[in-house]
Formats: C-alpha cells, sequence, structure tokens
C-alpha cells in the first residue's frame, strides 16, 4: 500500500541523444525505461519512459526519461511540462552538444525550478577531461537557474557517484513544493493502450488533484464522460493516485480509438477547450525575429498543437530575447488554464524559439491595443483576487462560481475568499455569482431614473412592476440578480413585485380623496353582494384610468379583496364571511345551504366558494364542501 504522506516529485532527464540519460535512470532505479522494440534495437530513446525510486518512506522519485535526439523533441515536449526538477545530463566525453542547448532552452522557458547537472560516463575520461567537462557545465548554466547547482560525475557502468547524486536529489526535493492535491483533477493523457482483459488504458502525471477508482472524470477536448475502473501507482494497483504521481487509469465508458495523446482528463463540469489564447511570450535569442501570423508548433502539457501566432503589441515582428504579448489561434482545441507553461516551435524549420504562460483562454475578440496591453500585463502580474475582479468587470452581468472556476482555474474557496474585495458584490443566494461594483451602481442609478420617471407620470401608483424593471434593466441576467441589485440600495424599496424610490408616497388631491372614498364605500355598503365594478368605477367622479387606478390603491392595500375577474368585496365582508365559516369548523354542506347563511344568489355564492377553497376554508368534498 502507498503511504499515504509521501511525496511525490517528478523528475526529467534531459539532454542530448546517447549521453546515458536512460542507462542513469536504470542504474538509479533498476528499471530499463526502453520499452518499445525500436528503441532496444536502435540503442536510443525515441519515447517517454517512466521509472520511480523510493529515496526513504516519505519520498518517492518518479522519473520522466525523454528522447534526446532532434527527431523526437516532439516526444521530450509530451513528457517535459509536468517535472518538478530536471537532472541536466552532459556525457563528459562529447561535453554540450546541439540538444543539450535546446532541451536547456526548453527547462528555461518552462521555469523548472530546481535541478542537477549530471556529467555522465566520468568512467570512460581522466581527471582532466572531467574537471573541463565541469568547467563547461558551469560556465552553460550561468546566469540560470542552474548556476550554483550541484554538479555530480557518476558512471551508470561501475555505479560511481551514484550514492551522491542520491543524496543530491534528497536534498533538492525537500525543498520543492509537492504537486497540489487540493486543486481540480487534472492529468494530461501521454500514453494510451489496451490490455487484453482489462480495456483502455490511459497514462500520465497527475498535474493536480487526485483520482480514485470509480471517480467520474471528464475528457478534453469533447466533453465525454467516463469511469475509472482501476488505479495504478508506478505499476501497482492503488486505492488512490495523488498530484505529483505518475498513474495509470483503466477507463469505461470511452474506446481506445477515442483517445490520443494530448488530451486531458479533468474533474467533470469545470472546464472547457479552447482554441485562442493570450500568453506571455518570450523569444529566445538564437531565434530570428517572430512575424505576425507565423505558424508555429504549440506545445503544453502533453498537447502538440499547430496554431498562428498574432502580436498584440503591433505589426512589428517580436526580436530576439524579447518579452512580448501574444495570441495563439490553435488549429484544434486544448484544455489550458491560466498559469500553464508552453513551449513554441518555428513552423519549418521545426527548432524551439521561445515559450511562455498562459493568460487568459478566453480573450476578447476585439479591444484596443493600448487597453488590451495594459489588461494582459494586470493578468500576468496581479493578484488572483484582482485577476478575478478583472474578469467580472469584463462581464456582461457577472459570472457564476463554475464561470469563474472554468476561467480562472481557481478553487471555488480561493474564488468565495476573493469575494470581499473592494470592487466587486458578491451574491450567495440561491446561487453564489459576483458583480462588478461599478456595474453595479451604474445599474442603480439607471433604475433609479427609470423610477423617478414612473413616479412623475403615475402618481397615483406605488411603483413599478419588478417584471418591467427587469426588462428594462436586466433583460438576459438570472432573474436573482435584479433582487440582490435592489437590496444594496436603502433609496430602492420593494413591496411584493412593485418597485419604488423608497421616497415615494403615493400623493391623492382632494378629489382623489373623494373617489377613494366613494368606490370603497360602494363595495362596503354591497357586502356580499356586490355591485359591478365598473359601475362603481362611473360612478366615481373622476375618469376612468384615473378611477382603474384607484381600484388598483385599494387593492394593493388590502382595503378591497379581489375574488374573480369581475368581483371585488370589501375586506370586512370577506373578514365576516371567514368568522362565520370558523363557527361551522367539520360540518359539511351544500350550495343551498351557504346561500341561506350568506343570503346571496348563486351569482355570488359559487365564486366566494372557490376563493374559500383556494384560501384553505373549506375543501371540496363530491357535491358539497366540508368547513376545515
Amino acid at each position: 500500500m502507498k503511504n499515504d504522506a509521501m511525496k511525490s516529485i517528478v523528475v526529467g532527464t534531459v539532454g542530448h541523444i546517447d549521453h546515458g540519460k536512460t542507462a542513469l535512470v536504470r542504474a538509479l532505479t533498476g528499471i530499463d525505461t526502453d520499452r518499445l522494440a525500436e528503441e532496444k534495437r536502435r540503442g536510443i530513446s525515441i519515447d517517454l519512459g517512466f521509472a520511480h525510486l523510493n529515496l526513504n518512506s516519505n519520498l518517492r522519485l518518479s522519473f520522466v526519461d525523454v528522447p534526446g535526439h532532434e527527431k523526437f523533441i516532439k516526444n521530450m515536449l509530451a513528457g517535459i511540462g509536468g517535472i518538478d526538477m530536471v537532472l541536466l545530463v552532459i556525457a563528459a566525453d562529447e561535453s554540450i552538444k546541439p540538444q543539450t542547448r535546446e532541451h536547456f532552452d526548453i527547462c528555461k522557458l518552462l521555469t523548472i525550478p530546481k535541478g542537477i547537472i549530471v556529467l555522465t560516463k566520468a568512467d570512460l575520461v581522466d581527471a582532466d577531461i572531467l574537471a573541463l567537462a565541469r568547467m563547461e557545465a558551469e560556465e552553460f548554466v550561468r546566469d540560470s537557474f542552474l548556476d550554483g547547482a550541484p554538479i555530480v560525475s557518476v558512471s551508470a557502468t561501475t555505479g560511481a557517484g551514484l550514492d551522491e547524486l542520491r543524496a543530491q536529489l534528497a536534498a533538492l526535493a525537500a525543498d520543492i513544493q509537492p504537486k497540489d492535491g487540493s486543486r481540480y483533477v487534472r492529468l494530461p493523457v501521454d500514453r494510451v493502450f489496451s490490455l487484453h482483459g482489462i480495456g483502455t488504458v490511459v497514462t500520465g502525471t497527475l498535474m493536480a488533484g487526485s483520482v480514485a477508482p470509480e471517480d467520474e472524470l471528464e475528457l478534453h477536448p469533447g466533453g465525454k464522460l467516463v469511469r475509472v475502473r482501476g488505479v495504478q501507482v508506478h505499476g501497482q494497483p492503488a486505492g488512490r493516485a495523488s498530484a505529483g504521481e505518475r498513474a495509470a487509469l483503466n477507463l469505461t465508458g470511452l474506446e481506445r480509438r477515442g483517445l490520443a495523446r494530448g488530451m486531458v482528463l479533468a474533474a467533470p463540469a469545470h472546464f472547457h477547450a479552447t482554441r485562442t489564447v493570450d500568453a506571455a511570450f518570450d523569444l529566445l535569442v538564437s531565434s530570428s525575429p517572430l512575424k505576425h501570423r507565423a505558424p508555429v508548433h504549440f506545445h503544453s502539457g502533453a498537447a502538440a498543437i499547430e496554431a498562428e501566432v498574432r502580436l498584440l503589441g503591433g505589426p512589428e515582428p517580436v526580436q530576439p530575447g524579447s518579452h512580448a504579448y501574444v495570441r495563439f489561434s490553435l488549429r484544434d482545441p486544448v484544455l489550458l488554464l491560466p498559469g500553464d507553461r508552453f513551449i513554441v516551435r518555428r513552423f519549418s524549420p521545426v527548432v524551439t524559439i521561445g515559450g511562455g504562460v498562459i493568460l487568459d483562454i478566453n480573450p476578447p475578440a476585439k479591444i484596443r491595443r493600448d487597453e488590451g496591453m495594459e489588461r494582459l500585463r494586470i493578468l500576468e502580474t496581479a493578484s488572483f483576487e484582482e485577476v478575478i475582479a478583472l474578469v467580472v468587470r469584463e462581464s456582461l452581468h457577472g459570472l457564476s462560481l463554475p464561470e469563474l472556476i472554468a476561467r480562472t482555474g481557481l478553487t471555488a474557496r480561493e474564488i468565495e475568499a476573493a469575494a470581499s474585495g473592494p470592487s466587486l458584490v458578491a451574491i450567495r443566494e440561491p446561487r453564489f455569482r459576483l458583480l462588478d461594483q461599478a456595474w453595479v451602481e451604474a445599474k442603480l442609478d439607471r433604475i433609479r431614473g427609470l423610477l423617478r420617471a414612473f413616479h412623475k407620470e403615475n402618481p397615483l401608483v406605488s411603483g413599478m412592476p419588478k417584471e418591467t424593471l427587469r426588462s428594462s434593466t436586466l433583460p438576459h441576467a438570472p432573474v436573482f440578480v435584479l433582487d440582490a441589485i435592489l437590496h444594496t440600495s436603502a433609496s430602492l424599496a420593494q413591496d411584493g413585485d412593485i418597485v419604488r424610490l423608497s421616497a415615494h408616497q403615493v400623493a391623492l388631491g382632494r378629489e382623489d380623496e373623494e373617489a377613494l372614498r366613494k368606490i370603497e364605500g360602494a363595495f362596503e355598503l354591497g357586502a356580499l353582494a356586490v355591485p359591478a365594478t365598473a359601475d362603481v368605477l362611473a360612478a366615481s367622479g373622476v375618469d376612468p384610468a384615473r378611477a382603474r387606478t384607484l381600484l388598483q390603491i385599494l387593492l394593493r392595500n388590502r382595503k378591497l379583496i379581489r375574488i374573480g375577474e369581475n368581483l371585488v368585496f370589501h375586506h370586512a365582508a370577506i373578514d365576516g364571511l371567514r368568522g362565520r365559516m370558523v363557527r361551522e369548523r367539520g360540518r359539511r354542506f351544500g350550495i343551498a345551504e351557504f346561500k341561506e347563511w350568506t343570503g346571496v344568489s348563486r351569482k355570488y355564492a359559487i365564486p366566494l366558494l372557490e376563493y374559500l377553497d383556494r384560501e384553505r376554508v373549506t375543501r371540496r368534498d363530491g357535491g358539497a364542501r366540508i368547513v376545515l
């Protein structure tokens, strides 16, 4: 069983072909990473190889042995993206060679934090040559992340130096922060195969999260859901694979032909693939200038995709050694997140020319150049709270928690912690959503303006229906957004589905007051045998539209109660009827008895009984009713 407290660190071996990378890994771990028949026959690594070494009970090293031949750099890039530290392998009898330089450039572009320089084949040279190789290695890595790194001379044949190398590996690994198991699962697929009696198997290095049997994962691109039937870590069955470990997953729900290197398995319903990304890009000093719309090979994780470069800083080519903001239009969709590193190779001849970091996976299609550059500067340098504030500010009407997770790659906890920022307004019920504070203020200003105009035109109406207000100000937003905005302002009030300015009061003139009393009095006098509503309004003494407004005031204030389309009663009559029914609780009665109790005709009796049914005062029982 795997020790749950074991720290997993991924180590990559890089360097020129035939400099002894595979032999070194075999000497350290006892595992031959050359698994292909052609690799055995030719004596070179063609594809990625994997091995592991438990240095102690708390530390496991997962080795990714990459091919050194220039023809297989694409395979090398499929495995190098997830490593935590590097072994830069230099043969003492040959020193620095072309692929040493290209591999090292790739490591620098991927910002691999730590590493060890390993001088292999030390048994083949004398002390002077070995010392010269050491000096050349020191000069080669000067002013890089390996400046001052340990340099260990080893022989995979005699075993000399291996103990020192293991000690240096343990020392460096102790200072490396392992990959985050608390984040959402992402596993770039670097191998796919089928086993008889087992089915489809994929392998990869878990970039984040953990995976256990019976977990459901989502395959990108495509969004196909698959189930994990079984998990192996370094060839052994495991109850769980954690971030930083090499894992093999036996999948159900997908055939072998539906999978390929470069796809990504991730936590379901969190992420989506993209074809367009904005990035911070560094062009190598050794490269030629990079032109707008240049075709390139884009590598990230295990994916290799053809892409076109869009220069965002202007039409002038990016000069060698420069840092620039660029957009990549990808031929095929791929799952990428802000913070992911990538490598770019020229389309022809195919050589590494630069790399960088993803800043945005859903960039705006059109934006002024100066604004776009400032925006990317913020995305590159700001805290995640500031990044969240920016993407929320750019949204149409705020972003939900799933949208923010997909856009930023942050966890729900990180996003909710950022919700207290001064430029954000957080909605927590009925669903979490972040709004931009300035956007909210602008919407409130518009709402207040609409209400002021409405009150001026309709002085006898208490306020505007909420649905009318929503269609005017937030026609495409979730319905709860308007409620949340209204609750942030003390200058607005809600009365049920009516919204008004808090200071607004219905102001009735003398004529309106008299008409109001006439209308209420007519219904009160009618008791349960009320006059027709149209007749009452016609006799009110004001014009029909004004009379209808006064009727609405009485209904809203519950002075009058509407029980049918054309039947309105005074509240005193309805209250009296309720009291009469209470005295008959439990009694079964018919329409004739009800007419006798109330003294009304069938014209009023049927609507009143239906009203009492709706109010749960009575319940229909066949042709009769029961008082509840």
